[in-house]
């Protein structure tokens, strides 16, 4: 079996060219040819394999792929509605439980959003967290104490604001499911940030997940038409965000266990 593992041309730090090596190194263990493509590169080449691992959230490509009769993992449809965090939580409305949740209307340049701003801060309170819907390793979340901070941070950019769960400030758990498996399980502490991701000078360590948050965390994914997905999970148990190709590598070496040879045996049972 062969497969095309689609990555960012852009980003090519040693934190992914160590995810990429290790995802190379899992699928030949587990009898895959799983050969490196940029998005750069199948922007221009025909795509040839059984199936292609899609680490990267360039949807539009992801796509093409699909409709040149590959099988995409995870699938366009799936990328795109993770990537955009007002997406995310349409899809997942009434299906699990999400902070209360306000989606910026749509603009087509720089508008006055203050009315919007008001009304959602009458009813979420302050603080209350900032998110553009767009964005990755919680860059462009905020926690804003005022009208006019929040003012402060709208552009163009479609946004989102949410209740701030004060008892998960700092904390959260991630759980890594794939398929209907919830494979691995971490929680997540940061004493200096509201965000709890390691990026931002979080800490993390191994966590066994209640049936509860196995539960939220399974049916998240499943909404989502994910085949592996990473799902953050507040301390209340409400779901914070999915991701659809979160960074196996740090939880890893948390954990011990290693996500990726589960990923390739989903992906083989699925083609």
């Amino acid at each position: 079996m062969t497969g095309i593992l689609a990555v960012n041309h852009f980003l090519n730090g040693e934190k992914f060219r160590q995810l990429h090596s290790h995802l190379i190194s899992a699928a030949e263990k587990s009898g895959i040819e799983l050969v490196l493509k940029t998005n750069l590169e199948l922007a221009t080449q025909k795509a040839k394999g059984d199936f292609v691992l899609f680490w990267d959230k360039d949807v539009n490509l992801a796509r093409r792929l699909e409709k040149s009769g590959l099988a995409v993992f995870n699938s366009s449809e799936s990328i795109a509605l993770c990537d955009d965090k007002a997406r995310t939580y349409i899809e997942l409305d009434g299906i699990v439980p999400q902070p209360e949740t306000y989606i910026s209307p749509k603009c087509y340049c720089e508008s006055d959003m203050s009315e919007f701003v008001s009304e959602a801060a009458v009813r979420l309170g302050f603080p209350l967290v900032f998110k553009e819907c767009f964005g990755s390793f919680g860059q462009q979340v905020h926690l804003c104490g005022s009208i006019q901070e929040v003012m402060g941070l709208i552009s163009e950019k479609p946004f989102i604001l949410q209740k701030f769960i004060a008892s998960s400030a700092g904390r959260d758990k991630r759980l890594e499911i794939v398929g209907d498996r919830c494979v691995s399980a971490v929680r997540r502490m940061n004493e200096n940030d509201f965000r709890s991701n390691v990026t931002n000078g979080g800490t993390m360590e191994p966590y066994t997940p209640t049936a509860e948050e196995i539960e939220s965390a399974t049916a998240a994914c499943n909404a989502l038409g994910l085949t592996f997905g990473g799902v953050d999970i507040l301390e209340n148990g409400m779901v914070c965000e999915v991701n659809s190709n979160a960074h196996i590598i740090n939880i890893m070496n948390c954990t011990g266990i290693d996500i990726a040879p589960v990923i390739f045996e989903e992906i083989r049972s699925r083609i």
